[in-house]
């Protein structure tokens, strides 16, 4: 069976969630690299994989995806449904909330800081420092509500890591490389979580293609 392919650059916080679950399943696959600066993203064949175009995209044989989230769900599906929680319907349940939750409440809070902090400078853009305030403001709210989560439990879906997990890198990985880190000083079990996340050789592998002082752009959507 010929490996899955993956179409994007490595430097992207939406690619990194793919890459991770790929790593964590053990899959062999094949990166195919794009230039965002050339505009790969837009040319014939890769709108052809992706009208929208947008990356991640996957290949797998004659299935081709797109929308981050989606693929992750589909590695894990074909080659490790434990990280879905897939022997306990209680735990899936959890693992679907956890992934929406950083969809909807975290991501959008911390990509602004991200945008105006890192890749901001890196395109000539002038920070938005009272978007970046508010965003803050908003994130601490949002730690509270996991910082009560991982006091009672050690992974956000249960006992063991999973995709609710794992999908919280992307963007995190950035916004922890910005001088708002210490942000998460004042939640310790969420540190903690955060540490233990680091440490996974799924996550370091990744991590050695994020440099975090290299512009990814705003042209990737999950």
């Amino acid at each position: 069976m010929a490996p899955m392919k993956v179409y994007g650059w490595a430097v992207s916080p939406w690619m990194a969630r793919v890459l991770i679950c790929l790593e964590e399943a053990g899959a062999e696959y094949e990166l195919v690299p794009m230039s965002r600066v050339g505009g790969d993203h837009r040319q014939p064949e890769h709108l052809a994989r992706n009208p929208f175009g947008e990356i991640p995209v996957l290949e797998d044989g004659d299935l081709t995806l797109y929308q981050s989230r989606a693929i992750a769900r589909h590695i894990l599906r074909k080659y490790k449904p434990e990280l879905l929680g897939s022997d306990n319907l209680e735990e899936t349940a959890m693992v679907d909330v956890w992934v929406d939750v950083e969809a909807h409440q975290l991501e959008p809070i911390i990509r602004p800081v991200v945008f105006n902090v890192i890749t901001g400078p890196f395109v000539g853009r002038v920070c938005d420092q009272g978007l970046v305030d508010e965003s803050i403001a908003k994130l601490k709210k949002v730690l509270e509500v996991y910082e009560a989560r991982l006091s009672s439990s050690r992974y956000l879906a249960g006992g063991s890591v999973s995709l609710a997990d794992l999908s919280h890198f992307s963007f995190m990985r950035y916004f922890m490389a910005t001088q708002y880190a210490d942000v998460l000083e004042a939640y310790p079990h969420v540190k903690a979580w955060w540490e233990a996340l680091l440490a996974r050789p799924s996550v370091v592998k990744v991590m050695a293609g994020m440099p975090p002082d290299f512009g990814f752009g705003s042209g990737n959507i999950p």
